[in-house]
């Protein structure tokens, strides 16, 4: 029974750290980002380094993604049960702060794929500790799948294939994109699902007496507006609300994010979150995308987050002479994992995506993009691409897992004829 309850727990930390280290591994900007969020939160972001978040999102990606692979295995089992109930101690104490004081939205746990309440993550946290609890006392029941001998090869690869996988997403893109800007996105439809939301009260005073309305049944001119309040109808809807984006001018401040958006035709999106810190190695591949934009009568259109006296010092470093609009700089984190990230819309659906250390060339650039490949790329999906990872790592684990059991039957084999 003790045997059966120490195998269950272990599976169950297996399976919530590998899918929690793959998804960060996958996204590690996202990572980064909300460990922003928590800098700020705790007042530790005037005193960290700039790259710190993103050296703590690959650790923390690669640590959990080893930890569940170490935990199914039953490698090295007594340092890697204690070494999790030191680590599930100190997350569930901060998410209970978390749950508790709500200063930021979610943890960022499971990244964009399975996005959890303060309070959710702190329940699931709570399970976690309990079934690593279990195994921390009676680690020696855990069934091993390899042999101790030939452990470090289970754990070679896992550290390999983490740290490939997460270079290679920090260098392009997200292989898998979470978000609501992924690329088929009607970013029109986005805004409308978001709008319809929520819903708004109307707090009304007439001979001192106040009473609150909706817009169905808004009162007569008699009545004064004294406040407003916006009631959200689930939390699904609540998150297409946060992840609504606002368009505005930069000379006069007005909202433009429906007439842009309702432009006829192909337009590129340059999405610069932090302009000030943009990488500057895509500024010739940006300049010939203007060229070519201008040549076919295409929009491009800067978006950012910056004061105009960045968007100035970028004009001058680039020779910029394309519009710039200003944008929430999470909802342009959110939209591209890079900084310069580009987007390719035809009408408002979003038709491809570029981070900066890939953007089109001046072969691809060559033909009007009803006639480009970039404007129609092979849709490939999300199970597809899942698919692929998961094969690109278990084929190899079992083929190591299958010749270390040959080298244990050998083994046994041969001690036994030794005997006789």
């Amino acid at each position: 029974m003790i045997w059966i309850l120490v195998n269950v727990c272990r599976f169950v930390l297996a399976a919530a750290f590998i899918f929690s280290g793959f998804v960060k591994l996958i996204d590690p900007r996202g990572t980064e980002y909300k460990i922003q969020d928590y800098g700020e939160v705790f007042g530790l972001s005037a005193f960290l380094p700039q790259y710190v978040p993103l050296v703590l999102s690959v650790l923390l990606a690669l640590f959990e993604f080893a930890m569940g692979i170490y935990m199914f295995f039953g490698t090295r089992r007594l340092r890697t049960t204690r070494l999790l109930l030191v680590f599930l101690t100190l997350v569930t104490f901060l998410t209970l702060y978390l749950a508790i004081e709500n200063p930021i939205r979610d943890c960022g746990c499971f990244g964009d794929a399975v996005v959890l309440s303060n309070w959710q993550t702190f329940a699931k946290n709570c399970i976690l500790w309990i079934a690593c609890l279990v195994t921390a006392i009676q680690p020696q029941r855990m069934t091993r799948f390899i042999s101790e001998r030939n452990q470090w090869m289970i754990s070679f690869y896992a550290w390999l294939y983490a740290f490939g996988l997460t270079l290679s997403n920090l260098y392009g893109l997200p292989v898998m994109d979470f978000r609501p800007y992924h690329i088929g996105a009607d970013l029109l439809q986005l805004r409308s699902s978001a709008t319809n939301s929520y819903e708004t009260f109307f707090v009304m005073r007439k001979d001192g007496i106040e009473k609150e309305y909706s817009l169905e049944d808004y009162p007569d001119s008699t009545w004064t507006l004294v406040d407003t309040r916006m009631v959200m109808h689930d939390e699904e809807e609540s998150q297409a609300l946060h992840d609504d984006f606002v368009i505005t001018s930069i000379q006069s401040g007005a909202e433009v994010t429906d007439s842009l958006l309702s432009c006829v035709g192909y337009k590129f999106l340059l999405v610069l979150p932090d302009i000030a810190e943009a990488d500057d190695g895509a500024i010739d591949r940006i300049a010939s995308l203007y060229d070519f934009c201008q040549g076919q009568e295409y929009h491009l259109w800067g978006l950012t987050a910056g004061s105009n006296e960045e968007i100035e010092r970028w004009r001058d470093l680039t020779g910029a002479e394309y519009p710039f609009y200003r944008v929430d700089d999470v909802i342009l984190k959110t939209m591209v994992r890079s900084n310069p990230g580009l987007i390719l819309l035809d009408g408002s659906v979003v038709v491809n995506k570029w981070p900066s250390t890939n953007l089109p060339t001046q072969e691809e650039l060559r033909a009007p993009l009803d006639d480009a490949e970039i404007a129609h790329p092979a849709p490939v999906k999300h199970s597809k691409k899942l698919l692929d990872l998961i094969l690109w790592f278990v084929i190899p684990l079992l083929f190591l897992t299958l010749c270390d059991r040959l080298w244990e039957w050998r083994k046994k084999r041969t001690e036994r004829k030794n005997i006789c």
